[in-house]
């Protein structure tokens, strides 16, 4: 089993377009989407979901109002502001909430208690699925806006694709994978066989494939360079070039800025489907360069 992983190292370059092109391409393979924080494969895949889970990253506090003495230690060691009176609370004496958003899990409050008032339950963080597409299997989730452990969430992702593909006998995994260096996309990349990284010519394009590079480099992760509307600047598209092959990286394609990609996003569909002109051939090159790349 092989897994391929696509990033970039920013935001708007593609990757997901062109993830979608290689799901489109990809024989007996399992799709996952681990861009947790803004997932949209799921536009243009459409997935059919038949399992749906939630999926919890930490823990968060809240305290039991009818335990509550009102004694306020809580609320005077939270650094994070979350405790205050219960405006609400019924039964008469002071009481005090949490607000669950501003809660870190700390745990501080919970320890410190005097009357054991303060729970230590599950959060929320957002959900996972199982679905069914057109190109195969897809495993995707959803996390709640402004919530944490994105990390975590990726890894559980990775985790039931490889499932997945063992159950099913697939042979290929291809994941979708965050933009940036953070947290997720370490997640995304570690154990990978091999790293797509899309960038597009431009002086934050450059710049950010620089340090996607410094960060699959670190993890010894075999890794390719993909550079779509290279046209758009055929001089710093040459300087990436010179930079990829001065850091032993190969650029296995350069793909020219068309419209017929935004076209095809608006039909749900991934380019390869929406036109079989000359740039859906040249992304069926680059997907038989990844194939031999995998080895």
């Amino acid at each position: 089993m092989k897994e391929v992983i696509v990033i970039s190292g920013k935001g708007g370059t593609g990757k997901t377009s062109i993830t979608a092109a290689f799901a489109s391409l990809a024989q007996n393979a399992v799709i996952a989407d681990c861009d947790v924080d803004a997932a949209d494969l799921h536009l243009i895949l459409e997935p059919d979901i038949t399992t749906e889970n939630n999926f919890s990253g930490g823990k968060t506090a809240v305290i039991n109002t009818d335990k509550c003495i009102g004694c306020g230690k809580c609320a005077n060691l939270c650094r994070f502001d979350a405790i205050h009176l219960d405006a609400k609370a019924t039964g008469g004496g002071k009481k005090f909430s949490i607000d669950p958003i501003s809660c870190e899990g700390c745990k501080v409050c919970v320890e410190f208690c005097p009357v054991r008032a303060i729970d230590f339950k599950d959060a929320l963080n957002g959900k996972w699925f199982i679905s069914k597409t057109r190109f195969g299997p897809m495993v995707h989730a959803k996390l709640g806006i402004a919530e944490e452990n994105s990390g975590k969430l990726v890894c559980l992702i990775r985790q039931k694709a490889k499932e997945i593909a063992k159950e099913q006998n697939k042979d290929l995994i291809i994941v979708d994978g965050s933009p940036g260096i953070g947290c997720p996309v370490i997640a995304s990349i570690t154990g990978a066989d091999l790293v797509i990284v899309v960038t597009e010519p431009t002086l934050s394009g450059k710049h950010d494939l620089d340090r996607v590079v410094d960060l699959t480099s670190n993890f010894g992760i075999k890794t390719a360079v993909c550079i779509n509307k290279a046209d758009i600047n055929p001089e710093i598209t040459e300087q990436i070039v010179e930079q990829a092959g001065k850091r032993n990286v190969k650029v296995i394609g350069k793909i020219a800025y068309d419209e017929s990609f935004t076209k095809a996003q608006i039909l749900k569909a991934a380019i390869t489907e929406y036109t079989g002109g000359f740039i859906a051939g040249e992304i069926k090159k680059i997907w038989q360069e990844i194939i031999y790349n995998l080895g």
